[in-house]
């Protein structure tokens, strides 16, 4: 368990049932998911894949939001969905939690992906202003008439990381 840095959040690595279904509750309830047609029983199958990392963020024992993210299979790095509650956005939380989901990546991995809605603006603004690029756009991808932008932060090059990760210092 972490505390988020200038929060009194922790963040924690979890496959708690209880925290798992509220944050398939979570998506289902709120947009971007809502307009991705993303279920909560849909949700909680992606929350409990085999290669996902759920990390649950509270203050105290109140549950304020989640990140999933992917560091294994053919895109490692993955960061597939960040949610924050309602009544905690707009309070840096959610950029605390990606800068933490961030670091977290980057000791294992050269690059961090995610994906962002076409239509999702102020998430799109957010990453750009942290350094995401890019990289290619899904047409059609979720549901038709919406495009999936995915995006890009990179430390360089995977072999030069490799070498850093590997060279004793």
């Amino acid at each position: 368990m972490d505390i988020l840095p200038g929060y009194p959040i922790t963040i924690t690595l979890t496959t708690d049932e209880a925290d798992l279904s509220w944050c398939a509750e979570l998506t289902a309830m709120n947009e971007p998911w809502i307009t991705l047609k993303r279920t909560a029983a849909g949700s909680l199958e992606l929350l409990k894949g085999p290669v996902s990392e759920v990390y649950i963020l509270k203050e105290g024992d109140q549950r304020v939001g989640f990140v999933l993210i992917k560091q294994k299979g053919s895109l490692v790095g993955y960061i597939q969905t960040i949610a924050i509650a309602e009544e905690y956005r707009g309070r840096g939380i959610g950029e605390a939690a990606l800068r933490y989901i961030e670091q977290l990546i980057f000791r294992s991995f050269s690059n961090v992906f995610l994906c962002v809605s076409s239509f999702n603006h102020r998430a799109q603004q957010l990453y750009q202003r942290l350094g995401y690029e890019t990289i290619g756009v899904l047409k059609d991808y979720a549901v038709a008439g919406h495009d999936e932008i995915l995006l890009r932060k990179t430390e360089g090059p995977i072999s030069e990381f490799s070498q850093r990760k590997n060279d004793p210092a």
